[in-house]
């Protein structure tokens, strides 16, 4: 029977649309993730040795004093990236199956997700350390195991809380506040936590709690999916009650107004788009890296630009990078009507426009770290609106992924973005504009360099209607490859 399964998602994959998109994505995935196993490995045998070094008493020990955040982190990245069995199940229930192999096959295949197995490569060589140490290997033992059940805990538990935000986001709130709390000595919750992962060495026999904890979220979880089998139950499409909401004062803009007023009620109806524009604030915040000196790595006047970039284009980059995907629900029945590719472009440069200014406005809270910190995420903004709000649509052109509005999943990527010209489309957004500070800076000064950065996106707005011109050009070329990938659902 699960070898019936894995040769149904094998055949899914070789016969996909996006066959030789998967291929390279899955090469570039298979880097990144060696890249990740290398730092958590270096980080498991380095681990007690820079503890040691830096006197901040038993590694051990201090190491369990940061698993609570640890754990935390786990269980946002899954909610986040980690993507539900993606075995088709409907189809499924019309054949003679029994739905318990279904769910646990599912279930099953979420174990090899490498959420849990990059653990792995950090608490094994860890492990290894300490025994080598000197630790009781009972003990070590009974450390490691329980660390193990609470990581396999929360796959489960992301799976039963699987786009349930109520619980999310206050538990993300939390996380983050009681960081903030012990960061300026407020409260400390490690003080109540870290007892805990130290009675799991001290010991060994409360290990058999998180196991314990494990198989029932591993119940509960099978329970729960095969509870939901059905084609007029849980796995129904849902409905909800419509709402007219009132944007006449677009409509002096004609189609383009009407074309506004369909992107903000795209935005506010569905769970994906609220994501995706909860995740842009994120990138708010992305310059604290960069101009508070906390990291001596980022202190060269280059990185300013760089952070500058990201901390106004958050909305540019992953709401523009997936135009027009945001409609290929209706994108067929948009392309049936008599639409002009260039109303529809602007209507998305104008969102994005905007999202940049906004991003630039909320971002002024830099100027505390000195104007030219503020300055930074200026220039950056100009050039993202003159340079890079053009190659975000460009590459658009070549992103051919349906995108379901209502799964918050795959917020910040998805495997159909990655393909040889969206690749190359980045080295301007990012490449270009510190080189051109760079030029800048060396043969005058740093206020040089962002003015330089600054004309290069005012340059770019001068052209707006030559490469608009250009852009539309390439989306009508690529059509009817849109059109057809907007219909291969589950590719």
């Amino acid at each position: 029977m699960y070898r019936y399964f894995i040769s149904l998602q094998w055949k899914s994959f070789v016969r996909s649309a996006s066959f030789k998109t998967e291929i390279w994505f899955k090469i570039l995935m298979a880097l990144g993730a060696l890249y990740f196993i290398l730092l958590f490995l270096a980080l498991g045998v380095g681990a007690y040795f820079i503890i040691e070094e830096a006197g901040l008493g038993d590694p051990l020990r201090v190491v369990n004093r940061f698993l609570i955040y640890y754990l935390g982190a786990d269980m946002y990245l899954r909610y986040m990236l980690q993507k539900m069995p993606v075995l088709n199940i409907r189809p499924l229930l019309y054949l003679p199956l029994k739905k318990n192999s279904v769910v646990r096959y599912s279930l099953g295949k979420t174990l090899l997700s490498f959420f849990n197995i990059s653990h792995a490569f950090f608490f094994v060589p860890f492990s290894i350390v300490l025994l080598i140490q000197g630790y009781d290997p009972v003990s070590v033992a009974g450390w490691h195991l329980a660390c193990l059940a609470l990581f396999l805990g929360n796959n489960f538990l992301n799976l039963l809380l699987n786009n349930v935000d109520r619980f999310f986001y206050p538990f993300l709130a939390a996380l983050a506040s009681l960081a903030v709390a012990q960061y300026y000595g407020w409260f400390d919750i490690t003080a109540y936590t870290a007892p805990v992962f130290d009675a799991f060495y001290d010991r060994p026999w409360t290990a058999l709690l998180p196991w314990v904890w494990l198989v029932f979220c591993a119940v509960w979880a099978f329970r729960h999916f095969r509870s939901t089998m059905y084609l007029d139950g849980g796995l129904a499409i849902r409905t909800a009650e419509g709402r007219t909401e009132d944007y006449t004062w677009l409509n002096r803009f004609g189609n383009l107004g009407t074309f506004l007023k369909n992107d903000i009620k795209l935005i506010r109806r569905n769970k994906r788009s609220r994501t995706t524009v909860l995740v842009s604030l994120l990138f708010l915040f992305y310059g604290l890296l960069f101009f508070t000196g906390s990291m001596e790595v980022y202190e060269d006047p280059v990185w300013q630009v760089f952070a500058g970039i990201f901390v106004s284009g958050g909305f540019l980059f992953t709401f523009g990078q997936y135009v027009p995907s945001w409609d290929s629900a209706y994108f067929p029945l948009m392309m049936s009507q008599n639409i002009r590719y260039r109303e529809y472009l602007q209507s998305k440069w104008w969102l994005i426009v905007i999202a940049t200014a906004v991003s630039t406005v909320l971002a002024s809270f830099y100027a505390y770290f000195g104007w030219k910190a503020y300055l930074a995420v200026v220039v950056g903004a100009i050039y993202n609106i003159g340079v890079n709000s053009y190659l975000v649509l460009w590459g658009g052109a070549y992103i051919k992924t349906p995108i379901d509005l209502t799964s918050n999943k795959k917020a910040f990527g998805d495997r159909q973005a990655f393909n040889g010209k969206t690749l190359l489309l980045t080295i301007p957004k990012l490449v270009l504009p510190l080189g051109v500070f760079m030029v800048g800076n060396l043969l005058w000064n740093q206020t040089a360099g962002f003015v330089l950065v600054a004309l290069s996106g005012i340059v770019g707005f001068t052209f707006k209607d030559r490469v608009f011109r250009l852009i539309e050009k390439i989306y009508r070329k690529e059509k009817y490859k849109t059109l057809r990938a907007y219909k291969q659902q589950g590719s």
